[in-house]
């Protein structure tokens, strides 16, 4: 006979959440507060409020401390702090699924793994094709396109499709999540600048103390969670720091935390949830509600300088590049791999998909957003035409992808509803997009 400690032990910290807290982890809500900090950023940035907005956006808040700056302006505090988090919980889901998930069975996951690596290359490739004859520099942001958001791609795909197959929203989250590992290590290879070794060398010491305490204490912080934050906090401020000094982009030390914290369950304490599902848990809400809006406020602003400027912008080749890529390449990158995958080797789709499904679900993978204005911000320097021009594009690719994916899957939900309802295998309004939250 179990007792109230039993269970508490069974459950271990997994606390259930907050009904606010539960609602902005849901797909449709979490990319509606995205939306939202967007078209206010945008609406700010060409308002008579603009001087404002960018005056905020570039004020300097933070300190020296010796060879360790921390003097940021607060457009970079949400990019290279608050991005973290957003990109720690990525590290934690990519570990969940090569480990425990649908990434570690090969068979099941060759064809969206193999998509994904499509859908970076050719929108790449486009990109660069495109920017041949492009400004001088202009070539510097091949890898904007490569990106998937995948907070906006699961929202957008969850709202135009309450009745399409599981299998394909599955195929989605594991092509994203693998493509924000590709992006991840485009970032700390390719955007890495004036590296101090000496610096990355010392954020070893912190991050052992962490891989220590989180897998040879995991049932002690499981049962004193709050003590944790004691000890872990300072430990990852610290590799934060040093990763941001270093020269390796400061996200990139939330992805090497979040690969150091365990994933599998222990069983003397809380065996049906690790230590990596209970940190994701507790801290999506925070991403969610607070750390990807905010970073989207100051990011996704950008003076277009009205209806001519907007136009000039799109007529540039970094924006037309990025729109190519994502709208495009995502769509040949994506559906052409998994067809000649397909066809060519004993792997196979869902038996649930069809390819026109396959097109609408490449189409919102072309949604980069999040991940694109941050590859955006690295590729070329503010005050540079081409920083605003490559926004505009990441914003108007976006749109377009999702304008487009609902072209091709607003049809096929109807479809797939209506034989739901002749096969009486799902009542009138069922809706299986409530479902469909951010955690998977």
């Amino acid at each position: 006979m179990s007792t109230p400690t039993d269970a508490v032990r069974e459950h271990g910290t997994f606390r259930t959440r907050h009904p606010l807290e539960e609602w902005v982890t849901r797909a449709i809500p979490g990319g509606a507060l995205l939306l939202i900090a967007t078209v206010l950023a945008l609406t700010l940035s060409n308002s008579p409020l603009a001087e404002s907005y960018f005056a905020l956006r570039d004020a300097k808040v933070g300190f020296d401390l010796g060879p360790l700056s921390l003097d940021l302006s607060i457009g970079h505090w949400a990019s290279d702090g608050l991005l973290a988090v957003f990109f720690f919980l990525a590290g934690l889901e990519l570990k969940q699924e090569f480990v425990v998930g649908d990434l570690r069975s090969p068979a099941k996951a060759l064809v969206p793994i193999a998509a994904a690596f499509g859908g970076v290359a050719v929108p790449a490739v486009l990109y660069t094709v495109v920017n041949l004859g492009g400004e001088p520099g202009a070539g510097a942001g091949w890898a904007i396109p490569a990106a998937t958001d995948i907070a906006f791609a699961i929202a957008i795909l969850a709202l135009l499709g309450s009745s399409l197959p599981p299998a394909l929203r599955t195929f989605l989250l594991t092509l994203a999540i693998v493509d924000d590992l590709i992006a991840i290590t485009i970032i700390a290879v390719f955007y890495t600048s004036d590296l101090r070794l000496g610096i990355l060398a010392l954020a070893l010491v912190p991050m052992a103390a962490f891989w220590w305490l989180t897998n040879h204490r995991e049932a002690w912080f499981k049962k004193h969670y709050w003590t944790a934050w004691v000890l872990l906090l300072p430990l990852a401020l610290l590799t934060w720091t040093l990763f941001l000094n270093s020269g390796v982009h400061a996200t990139i030390a939330g992805v090497v935390l979040a690969f150091l914290v365990p994933t599998r369950g222990i069983s003397e304490y809380g065996k049906q949830h690790s230590l990596s599902h209970t940190f994701e848990h507790r801290l999506r809400p925070f991403s969610s509600a607070i750390a990807v809006p905010v970073f989207a406020f100051f990011s996704a602003g950008v003076a277009v300088g009205g209806m001519s400027g907007l136009v000039e912008s799109w007529q540039s080749t970094v924006a037309l590049g990025i729109v190519m890529g994502l709208v495009a390449g995502k769509i040949v990158g994506i559906v052409g791999t998994s067809f000649l995958l397909t066809r060519f080797t004993s792997a196979t789709l869902d038996s649930s998909l069809r390819w026109v499904d396959m097109v609408g679900m490449s189409a919102v993978a072309g949604i980069g957003f999040t991940v694109s204005l941050l590859v955006s911000e690295l590729s070329f320097p503010m005050g540079d035409p081409m920083y605003d021009q490559a926004k505009v594009g990441v914003l108007t690719a976006s749109a377009l992808a999702a304008v487009l994916g609902a072209v091709f899957l607003l049809p096929r939900n109807r479809h797939y509803a209506r034989s739901a309802r002749e096969q009486g295998t799902a009542p009138d309004g069922y809706d299986r997009g409530a479902d469909w939250g951010a955690d998977g």
